[in-house]
């Protein structure tokens, strides 16, 4: 896929300004109807889900008291990972975004909320809240879209090193609230700065990230570990809160990709954004910058309900359980308008997220013209790619380009 402005096909360019207009008053229509709805029954969804989460939490940590028995190790990290992806999707990602902020409850509040997480709350949510909601898959503004790590467009310059792209992606799932930790800090740009440079706020931040990564740690790798000692559940207790980080880490990797990688969601250049973006025109980005996933009550739980990604990406500051009752009516505008509504099950949004990182980890055109008979050839190709010259790179392309369009 390429930046939008520059497809062969622009899949906006039947839209007049008045009908990107008229589409902005039908979104805002639809957001202050939940507004003017929202009440009792949505708070107590939000407190079940907080009570629910707790007892659980506490429940599965009870059990691993006991992890010297297979059986309650199993039971245990079962229960703990099901509790850290809930108290990170479906309430503090939610919380922090103000979600639930009309309740006026100090205990449910985006000023008050901190998550289980490496990053920081205040970290967080100006990477994500602020940057990445307002530049949605602006490529070089929105630091969500590869978080710096990866190539995610075509007409971003191909180099060698992104070979190692699905290898980074991999560890980044693996680790991945570190990961969020570091690109909120913006750590590679401000490590490349001499430190004597380094801005103070900066500075405090990492302060910050550094000593929540340390409680964390220590909550997960010693205090809990330290009381199954006497029950003889030590190592099992660290082993299952490795374990259930590490699955956390993983399916939020993963609902993330589906949200805004799989092929077919739009990227867009820079230049392009005009400074006066109408609302319209922000509803519109939003629209084609996302993804949902297809599934049952459970898994749209599970995710956040993040698995309805275009909604939320449309209206980031409704309560979540309410995306499933507007999911109908946004699709029904993107219908009308003859917009495409990406949305499928978990394992095709997973795979076609994956393809997407493979596909730009190499150079264009290299992927879409590889066969079984060609692949010697491809691969020689490849490696003078990597290793050529500039001129014979670009001959190299020029010949992958000449395939693609065969």
């Amino acid at each position: 896929m390429t930046v939008i402005t520059k497809q062969p096909v622009n899949p906006t360019a039947h839209l007049s300004e008045a009908d990107i207009e008229d589409i902005g008053r039908r979104l805002d229509a639809i957001r202050q109807s939940v507004i003017e709805t929202r009440g009792a029954d949505d708070a107590a969804y939000i407190r079940k889900v907080v009570d629910v989460q707790r007892k659980l939490e506490l429940a599965s940590r009870a059990v691993l008291l006991g992890s010297a028995l297979p059986p309650l190790w199993v039971l245990g990290t079962v229960g703990l990972s099901v509790a850290k992806i809930l108290e990170n999707m479906e309430i503090g990602h939610n919380v922090m975004h103000g979600q639930w902020d009309w309740m006026r409850d100090p205990k449910i509040h985006s000023t008050t909320w901190e998550w289980d997480n490496a990053s920081t709350a205040e970290g967080w949510k100006h990477s994500h809240n602020e940057v990445h909601h307002t530049y949605t898959n602006i490529v070089g503004k929105d630091n969500d879209l590869g978080y710096c790590i990866m190539r995610v467009d075509e007409d971003q310059r191909w180099y060698p090193a992104y070979l190692g792209q699905p290898l980074w992606n991999f560890i980044n799932a693996c680790f991945f609230e570190y990961g969020i930790a570091a690109y909120d800090l913006e750590l590679g740009k401000n490590l490349r700065t001499p430190k004597e440079k380094r801005s103070e706020e900066f500075k405090r931040r990492a302060s910050n990230t550094l000593r929540k990564i340390r409680k964390q740690a220590t909550k997960d790798y010693l205090v809990h570990p330290a009381l199954a000692l006497p029950f003889g559940g030590a190592v099992g207790a660290l082993t299952a809160n490795f374990t259930a980080n590490l699955v956390r880490n993983v399916w939020s990797h993963s609902v993330i990709m589906c949200g805004h990688f799989p092929e077919g969601v739009e990227t867009f250049e820079k230049a392009a954004i005009p400074d006066d973006e109408t609302r319209g025109e922000w509803y519109l980005r939003q629209m084609l910058g996302s993804a949902n996933i297809s599934g049952s009550d459970f898994m749209h739980l599970m995710t956040g309900n993040l698995s309805h990604q275009i909604e939320h990406h449309l209206f980031p500051d409704l309560p979540s359980n309410r995306y499933a009752e507007v999911a109908p009516q946004v699709k029904e505008i993107f219908d009308e308008y003859g917009l495409t509504y990406h949305a499928a099950p978990l394992p095709k949004q997973v795979a076609s997220a994956w393809h997407r990182v493979v596909r730009l980890s190499l150079p264009n055109g290299w992927l879409e013209t590889t066969n079984a008979k060609n692949l010697p050839s491809q691969l020689g190709l490849l490696w003078t790619m990597a290793t050529g010259s500039k001129a014979e790179r670009r001959k190299a392309q020029k010949l992958l380009d000449v395939r693609a369009a065969a």
